[in-house]
């Protein structure tokens, strides 16, 4: 998928959660909703931009979310 789509929905994911009172709480929901609704692929391709000059186009609270959370992110390992 474009990294460039991935950024702009992970952004639209973050505005959406953003308006919660409690950031904690905003974080939570964000790392679980891209693992609930987005394929392995999809979660490894953004978690593989942050820090990258791509990766500055997403949102604070997303960075955020994906840096507190990124082992609930990350695929599980293939299985031999």
């Amino acid at each position: 998928m474009d990294t460039h789509n991935l950024i702009v929905m992970a952004n639209r994911i973050g505005d959406f959660f953003a308006a919660q009172p409690d950031r904690d709480e905003a974080l939570a929901g964000i790392a679980e909703h891209l693992r609930k609704f987005w394929v392995p692929r999809m979660r490894s391709e953004i978690l593989a931009v942050l820090g990258t000059d791509a990766g500055a186009e997403l949102d604070e609270i997303v960075v955020a979310a994906l840096t507190t959370h990124r082992a609930r992110l990350e695929p599980a390992p293939a299985k031999a």
